[in-house]
């Protein structure tokens, strides 16, 4: 990867990219750190706890969300309209048959999802705000003061969202790699500075009379290093299903007689099935602290909240569970195997030793299923090990995982981009 990148910063227009893709970054950042007037964000330290879903979006952000910055919703609302949008292409024909119009056909998508990102960051404003309210962390509350002050919050993180898809936009457009997935990547390496304090804390552990600890840290080292080499051969991986096309005559002219095949990624869903698993497990542990129950008075609903917390057992199985299911619904909705095997049929193309139609579609929804179940095993172990090792250490790396998964695979993701656009530019000739 590293040579990759010495090799794009020779060339004239890569250089230009990248320093572009730079830019935006950096004016991310800046945006992380400017604070929200009338806002006392020292108050909601509570809120931000190992274990409730505000951490998952805190960490999305890139801290933000816990400064109350200008981005603290970050890209959050414009990754949760693509998600909208993408399932809705499924269900609704309007939508679907845009998607198959070509250029004009995503552009009407896009700006269809921008306006629905607009609308989610305005409610997830409100939200914020009322939230913001009720912990006790703003300047004003009641008169003309307290209606300007909830005007201009909800306002500045509106703007601030829309800002971040925006900026992630122009990235798209000129910059290298995808806009929104760079803006998390780099919240995220941003908060990894986290990582000493872990260390820190693991360190004066062992002084305090708990040796164990001294070992514990270079086998943590050792088990980061082989979590990320175990995250790269497995999210590259993938199952190649053969297909070989007739041979047909047009003319004067013979085309098809080439072998290709099919490419089914082990890791086909990315890291969305952990989102997801991650936003359903933690709401209800969020509604408890809200709420704020007395056991007292109310034991079955606090049982009930406290039981989807980080270190209860009922949370962690729910969520390997969900991600697995998960990870099933998120492949059934992106890969229709009828679809393919018609493609194939009308394009004189099988696979060998496989009937075209019905037994073709039967035979890929075979491996697909094979293939996905692997998947959601190999995000169920990257998500929950951090989990484990979290709630038997006392160390705060539960959203390793998830946030392993997000870095490893936007770095893969820029790097193949820029392959692409070095072998679009400076091809071998075939006598070279």
């Amino acid at each position: 990867m590293l040579e990759t990148f010495r090799k794009a910063w020779k060339m004239e227009d890569l250089r230009k990219r990248l320093l572009f893709t730079l830019m935006i970054l950096v004016l991310f950042r800046l945006g992380c750190a400017i604070p929200v007037p009338y806002i006392s964000s020292g108050a909601l330290s509570g809120m931000f706890s190992t274990g409730s879903m505000l951490t998952y979006l805190n960490m999305m952000s890139g801290g933000a969300l816990s400064e109350c910055t200008l981005f603290a919703l970050g890209v959050q609302p414009a990754i949760n309209a693509s998600i909208i949008i993408q399932l809705l292409t499924v269900a609704i024909p309007y939508l679907e048959n845009l998607s198959k119009e070509g250029e004009e056909g995503r552009r009407k998508l896009l700006r269809i999802t921008n306006y629905v990102g607009a609308g989610l960051g305005l409610m997830l404003s409100i939200g914020y705000y009322f939230i913001i309210r009720n912990m006790g962390a703003l300047k004003y509350t009641s008169g003309f003061d307290g209606i300007f002050c909830a005007v201009v919050i909800i306002l500045c993180f509106t703007a601030g969202a829309q800002l971040c898809c925006w900026l992630g936009n122009q990235i798209d457009k000129q910059g290298i790699g995808n806009g929104l997935s760079l803006l998390i990547f780099s919240g995220i390496v941003a908060r990894w500075s986290g990582i000493y304090s872990s260390v820190t804390n693991i360190l004066a552990r062992a002084q305090a009379g708990e040796p164990m600890f001294y070992v514990f840290l270079p086998l943590l080292v050792v088990l980061a290093l082989v979590a990320v080499v175990f995250v790269v051969i497995l999210t590259n991986a993938e199952r190649r299903i053969p297909v070989q096309y007739a041979k047909r005559v047009v003319g004067r002219k013979m085309y098809g007689g080439q072998a290709s095949y099919i490419p089914i990624k082990v890791n086909m869903s990315g890291v969305m099935p952990i989102i997801f698993a991650s936003t359903l497990c933690g709401l209800p542990g969020m509604i408890g602290g809200f709420i704020n129950l007395d056991p007292v008075k109310h034991p079955i609903w606090a049982g009930f909240f406290s039981a989807f917390s980080y270190t209860s057992p009922i949370y962690f199985v729910a969520y390997m569970l969900l991600i697995v299911g998960f990870n099933y619904f998120y492949v059934a909705i992106q890969y229709n195997p009828v679809e393919i095997a018609n493609q194939l049929k009308k394009n004189n193309g099988t696979i060998p030793g496989i009937r075209p139609g019905k037994p073709t579609s039967d035979f890929i929804s075979r491996t697909l299923s094979k293939i996905t179940l692997i998947g959601a095993i190999f995000l169920a172990i990257v998500a929950g090990a951090p989990i484990l090792l979290g709630n038997l250490t006392g160390t705060s790396i539960q959203l390793g995982g998830t946030s392993l998964l997000i870095v490893v695979g936007v770095a893969l993701d820029t790097a193949r981009a820029l392959d692409g656009y070095m072998t679009a530019r400076f091809h071998k000739g075939f006598l070279e």
